[in-house]
């Protein structure tokens, strides 16, 4: 994806009052964090991705199995993969993550030779749980709510089967970054969606640099093309106000090189949460971008990976 800015989701700055929220920070190298800032509060997947490729492994990931492209519907995007331990074992926690693309773009596995986002499924395992990397289907051709809608597919999918694997169906978590993180919540605030005969058949989620308020800002071409040309529809299309009503414990992060509107997004929904007494952890992951927050898990960098791992582990 070319370089953009904060309208690559259609965002716009905007400020609101101060939010509380816990800065981590630590374990990234003085290089980088320079290089990141030089390029400032953009979205940058391809330099960013140069930066963190000589922190990763290549494929084969010693200990690691992967089980590629299993189906969840007749698309071809409707797939996934699955990540586990070489050595058997179970029943795991289930971390199931949702990568971005502003709508339009993105997969579960980069181009060749590319680390991402097989360094998610990969941390998961040595994290002691099982991975599952989704892709779904893309605007223009799929809008509003495919993504939740193939992400409720392969999470019935992960529920039916994944005792298989060694992961246990009873502690799924989901993980989406962008406009996966659109996905997670949606899935989360759309009841029809759940998966199971009570619940949402998740234990947790992580949402990470989401977009919630769709009519909170100027809509832009990603948002136009998976929202829809009609902007009376934003605010009933949006999840905010179902997440208010979820039970699933929630974590909230943003990175301090975000573009501005993804902070002002977490902030905006952390605040609304808070007020029905149900405020999730939100965390500032400083001298991140957009990018590096995801592309730095499972490396030595792990200032969003320590915060996920305490999340899921809390809840075993």
């Amino acid at each position: 994806m070319a370089r953009c800015v904060a309208l690559c989701l259609g965002l716009a700055l905007l400020t609101l009052s101060p939010h509380s929220a816990e800065t981590q920070t630590g374990g990234m190298p003085a290089e980088l964090e320079q290089k990141l800032r030089e390029m400032g509060r953009v979205i940058n997947p391809p330099e960013t991705a140069k930066l963190y490729s000589p922190l990763h492994q290549n494929e084969p990931y010693p200990g690691v199995k992967i089980v590629r492209d299993s189906k969840y519907g007749l698309d071809p995007r409707q797939a996934f993969d699955v990540f586990m331990a070489d050595e058997a074992g179970g029943p795991r926690p289930v971390l199931m993550f949702v990568h971005g693309g502003a709508f339009v773009a993105g997969n579960k596995k980069g181009p060749p030779g590319s680390f991402y986002f097989d360094n998610v499924g990969i941390w998961a395992v040595r994290s002691g749980w099982i991975g599952v990397n989704i892709t779904y289907r893309l605007a223009p051709a799929y809008t509003w709510p495919t993504g939740a809608e193939d992400l409720s597919s392969a999470l019935r999918w992960v529920v039916q089967s994944i005792s298989r694997f060694g992961g246990d169906p009873q502690r799924i978590f989901l993980a989406g970054h962008s406009a996966g993180a659109v996905h997670v919540a949606d899935y989360l605030a759309l009841p029809r969606l759940h998966v199971g005969a009570s619940g949402s058949g998740v234990k947790g989620a992580i949402l990470i640099s989401g977009l919630f308020d769709v009519a909170r800002f100027p809509a832009g071409p990603g948002n136009k093309a998976y929202y829809g040309e009609d902007a009376s529809k934003y605010a009933e299309r949006s999840s905010q106000p179902g997440l208010l009503k979820t039970s699933v414990p929630l974590l909230v992060v943003y990175a301090e090189l975000d573009p501005p509107s993804f902070e002002v997004e977490s902030k905006a929904l952390h605040e609304a949460l808070c007020k029905v007494n149900k405020c999730p952890r939100l965390v500032r992951l400083a001298r991140h971008s957009h990018m590096s927050e995801v592309y730095s898990i499972n490396t030595g960098d792990v200032e969003l990976a320590n915060q996920m791992k305490e999340f899921v582990n809390a809840m075993r």
